[in-house]
């Protein structure tokens, strides 16, 4: 539904027992607003409503309480509107509402066209047209929803006065509805990995396909518990290998990893991630013998499709490797894939697979000193295994974050990252993240915009789903000013690694840009409960609620983010809103007298505080010693007071971005 915590306000009185709410309101984040007015007029009128989200139970999962809502109903009121049409989440809450035979009365508020699939569901309910008469259309809604509650009323009515069909649909034969329900649940999930119109709101409520698999970590059963290096690797390459069926969805490293050492269940990990299947198992070394026991599950109904044991002697592990991932393909192939195979893997040391992993464990994480750990042990790892292609692109990929945290922009960093991108893909032309280092390098660097659409390509020619591939498009097209199509590589990017909080930075950034900033927060305070050490999320936080014109709310997130660096971006313009002039001043003179590297950043305050041509000053600064916050220019909320002026334009000229789409 993509709602966010602070977008629904408390009717008056207590809510209602869940059981007893016989309303469920269903809306986007867009719509919050009628909403609200929707839910207290019923609400005023005996009716009870469900609304998130409100009626979440805390520390539930919102689409368990959603679904259960939904069960509960009686009736479905929905705010039908273009965002709502183009909202995964309503429309599976209208989904669920027509399969258990609820009545669906929409309070219509524009005139956007339906899609088939909405057409489909709508085909047997009722709308209101709002029209200019808001209040009067909501009363007629209240009237209809009063029909169908009242004692003896048939399940699905249609006899209200002034309330209107859907035209143009014919009654169809039972059979002819099974099918044509079948064929738009396909066209749905079609449809979402064609477009990536999944509104987020947390991982609980990403959609699932039947065609996917979470690889959890291996357990070290181990007497002395010294694999899990080991165990984390088997995991690792099993990611790596299943990336490589075409069609099915893999989430990434970061996000299957997090569950690791928290008692979470099989179900909640695959409803986190939105999975089908999970892939776990055990390590359990004594002296030269190793035992590695492996199964597949069923997440939705626990069922385990498949499940072996391997014995092998620790000198010939990487053999094991490829047997699990064979076999555990074979199976996959037989239940979900058909005739689809995998790319064998090159055999590598242990020593240096666990140099490996350790490194992306601090790649992950996202701070400078992280990074400089990261580089040290890629580099060992390569000392053992110069031919281990992955390290090279994860390397690659510790130089392009370390650019962005405003280290090596001269460009030593992009020299760095692409002579190790390159070499990866000498190595392995198959592997995907080296052509996303060599694209974001062009972005970062020389602005070819060009050739890192052209490498972006090949990305995900090679995998459509690549989280970082998705994340790296969402730069491009906020460069190119196609802020539509970013969003949704940037949603894509969540959905493909939902756990991996730079991809939900950078969504969040990009939905305050495009005037969300409610639903901007929400993300950002979701990811903020994951990690709040995570670099730059409480900066990005305090920005969206700059444009929410909370200024208090928006320092406290400047003053609790707990990277130094985005701490100095955000706290002068926290200071400056909340008219504490000298400590603004003072925070700004310390931004600038460590400004290598975050140039852009100082031409945003400047122009904030508005400085026009201190701003310009700076801009042209970050220009030419290449600080990568540049391709944010465009649209940005905090260069606002100088878009106006003829400098702007030709700034953008000279970045060489093409002109901003009429459409967009």
């Amino acid at each position: 539904m993509g709602k966010s915590s602070d977008s629904v306000r408390e009717p008056p009185g207590a809510p209602a027992p869940a059981a007893s709410r016989p309303v469920f309101i269903s809306y986007a984040s867009h719509d919050a607003g009628p909403a609200q007015k929707v839910c207290s007029a019923l609400e005023a009128a005996g009716f009870p409503c469900w609304i998130a989200p409100r009626d979440v139970t805390p520390g539930t999962l919102y689409a368990e309480g959603i679904v259960r809502a939904l069960d509960e109903s009686r009736v479905l009121v929905l705010i039908l509107s273009k965002e709502a049409v183009a909202s995964a989440h309503v429309g599976k809450e209208l989904e669920r509402a027509t399969s258990k035979r609820h009545p669906v009365i929409a309070l219509r508020t524009d005139r956007s066209s339906l899609t088939p699939a909405f057409e489909y569901f709508l085909n047997e309910s009722q709308w209101i047209d709002a029209g200019a008469d808001t209040d009067g259309a909501i009363g007629k809604l209240v009237e209809a929803v009063g029909r169908h509650l009242a004692p003896g009323s048939a399940a699905v009515s249609t006899q209200a006065p002034q309330v209107f069909p859907v035209k143009g649909k014919a009654t169809m034969p039972r059979r002819v509805w099974g099918i044509a329900a079948a064929l738009f649940v396909l066209g749905l999930v079609t449809a979402y990995f064609l477009a990536g119109r999944l509104h987020f709101q947390s991982p609980a409520t990403i959609a699932v396909e039947d065609k996917s698999i979470a690889v959890l970590p291996f357990v070290d059963m181990s007497e002395k518990h010294d694999q899990e290096y080991f165990s984390d690797g088997l995991a690792e390459e099993l990611i790596d290998v299943l990336t490589r069926v075409p069609n099915l969805r893999v989430p990434a490293r970061t996000s299957s990893f997090s569950f690791k050492g928290k008692p979470t269940t099989v179900g909640e990990i695959a409803r986190a991630l939105g999975v089908t299947h999970v892939l776990e198992g055990s390590v359990r070394k004594a002296g030269d013998h190793m035992r590695i026991t492996a199964q597949l599950v069923r997440a939705d109904n626990g069922f385990h499709l498949w499940s072996q044991t391997y014995d092998r002697d620790v000198r010939d592990i990487f053999v094991v490797q490829d047997d699990i991932a064979q076999a555990v393909g074979e199976q996959l192939k037989i239940t979900l894939l058909g005739s689809n195979s995998m790319a064998p893997r090159e055999t590598i040391s242990t020593e240096a697979h666990n140099l490996y992993l350790q490194a992306r464990y601090l790649t992950d994480r996202d701070s400078a000193a992280d990074l400089d750990q990261a580089v040290l042990l890629y580099q060992q790892a390569l000392a053992l295994a110069p031919n281990y292609a992955p390290a090279r692109a994860w390397l690659a990929f510790c130089h392009v974050r370390r650019v962005g945290q405003g280290l090596d922009t001269n460009g030593a960093g992009f020299t760095k990252t692409t002579t190790a991108a390159r070499r990866a893909i000498a190595i392995d032309p198959q592997l995907p993240e080296p052509y996303t280092m060599l694209a974001i390098a062009h972005l970062q660097y020389d602005r070819d915009w060009k050739a890192a659409a052209e490498e972006l390509a090949k990305v995900i020619a090679l995998d459509p789903n690549n989280a970082l591939g998705q994340q790296s498009l969402g730069h491009l097209n906020i460069a190119s000013g196609r802020m539509s199509d970013a969003l949704t590589h940037f949603r894509r990017a969540v959905d493909g690694d939902p756990l991996n909080l730079l991809h939900s930075k950078f969504l969040g950034r990009a939905l305050h840009y495009v005037g969300h900033p409610t639903e901007s927060a929400s993300l950002l305070r979701h990811a903020i409960e994951l990690n709040a050490q995570f670099p730059g999320l409480h900066y990005e936080l305090g920005r969206a609620l700059l444009q929410l014109g909370d200024s208090q709310a928006a320092l406290d997130a400047f003053e609790a983010e707990a990277d130094p660096a985005w701490r100095s971006f955000g706290l002068p313009l926290g200071y400056f809103v909340t008219h504490r002039d000298q400590e603004a001043r003072a925070a700004l003179a310390a931004l600038v007298a460590k400004s290598a590297g975050s140039e852009f950043q100082v031409a945003e305050t400047f122009a904030f505080f508005g400085e026009t041509d201190k701003s310009f000053e700076w801009l042209d600064r970050a220009r030419t010693l290449h600080d990568p916050g540049i391709i944010w220019s465009r649209r940005d909320p905090l260069l606002a007071a100088i878009i106006g002026d003829p400098r702007y334009g030709a700034f953008l000229q000279q970045l060489g971005m093409p002109p901003v789409p009429k459409d967009d």
